[in-house]
């Protein structure tokens, strides 16, 4: 197992992100992430939806503490969708 400071793994992410070994990511002496290398299949459903949980609820924290509503945000995506150049 390796560790690096987020500066580090900032700077050396892609080749990081290669390796095969977990890396511990380190903000001021404490963990800040932990990463480990394994191909998105083998991880448990039961994890993915865990991890998909806490995410959106972050999410939905912080856009509440902003003041946004799902309304401006899907007008966003609707007006973006429109001025995109059609490929």
């Amino acid at each position: 197992m390796k560790m690096l400071s987020v500066k580090e793994f900032r700077d050396k992410a892609t080749t990081a992100l290669k390796t095969k070994e977990p890396l511990i990511i380190m903000r001021r002496g404490e963990v800040a992430g932990i990463f480990f290398p394994t191909p998105l299949e083998s991880v448990p459903f039961e994890f993915k939806r865990d991890i998909f949980t806490a995410l959106t609820d972050s999410i939905k924290g912080k856009l509440q503490a902003k003041g946004i509503k799902e309304e401006e945000i899907l007008e966003d995506f609707e007006k973006h969708r429109k001025t995109r150049r059609r490929r």
